[in-house]
């Protein structure tokens, strides 16, 4: 008997003018978004619920599985960036929007916490997911997280795709298969970046694309 594990990226929200985008709460697009993921997923019986520690997270999992309680994990929070204002002016449209492709173990997020060091944290803490009890579970995360895992479960240890796109509450299909000895097995990865509001992805937009259309108006007016 397989393990199933749902795993969705958290829905939309907004940075734009935030003090703090660790807090930042789903904007109403993003509420609808989670109700629609709530929708696809409505006759699935989850055994565990688990987010990041980020609201974001936590209040994705609200809506897609109300009343039941995430088990909330630090070790998935979202791959943590530095601060924009370090990075040059001329740099930073290109630094932004390929922020999540980049190859290099040592490479940063942003300037912020590397490729590297995201695996060390992420990893473990999966591993960790894994080795509990629980049959069918909806995991919560976030768009670099999800992309580590996914990466992870397709071709094993440290591999990193950076280019498997996440767009807001989608959602992605893992099964675990298990001998009759209990060791683990492989992932079967069925379904990757199903989006229940936009099934066939008509926007051509990266996610870090979009996000960057945001910030270079902002930044224009607060310029």
């Amino acid at each position: 008997m397989r393990r199933r594990l749902y795993l969705m990226r958290h829905a939309e929200v907004s940075y734009v003018g935030e003090r703090d985008p660790e807090a930042v709460r789903l904007t109403p697009r993003g509420l609808e978004q989670a109700a629609a993921a709530h929708r696809a997923l409505r006759d699935v019986d989850f055994d565990l619920v688990v987010t990041s520690t980020l609201p974001r997270t936590v209040e994705t999992a609200a809506v897609v599985a109300p009343g039941r309680e995430p088990q909330q994990t630090a070790a998935f929070a979202e791959w943590r960036g530095g601060r924009l204002d370090d990075i040059p002016a001329d740099e930073l449209e290109a630094m932004f929007t390929g922020s999540l492709t980049i190859k290099d173990e040592a490479a940063r997020f942003l300037g912020g916490e590397s490729l590297g060091e995201a695996l060390d944290r992420v990893l473990p803490g999966f591993a960790r997911l894994v080795e509990a009890e629980w049959h069918t579970a909806l995991a919560v995360f976030h768009g670099g997280v999800n992309r580590i895992l996914l990466s992870h479960a397709l071709a094993g240890g440290r591999t990193y795709f950076g280019n498997l796109e996440q767009a807001p509450a989608c959602i992605n299909v893992l099964d675990r298969d298990l001998d009759r000895r209990g060791d683990d097995g492989t992932w079967i990865v069925r379904t990757v970046n199903y989006i229940p509001y936009d099934p066939l992805h008509p926007a051509r937009t990266t996610t870090m694309e979009h996000l960057w259309g945001e910030l270079a108006v902002w930044l224009d007016e607060r310029g």
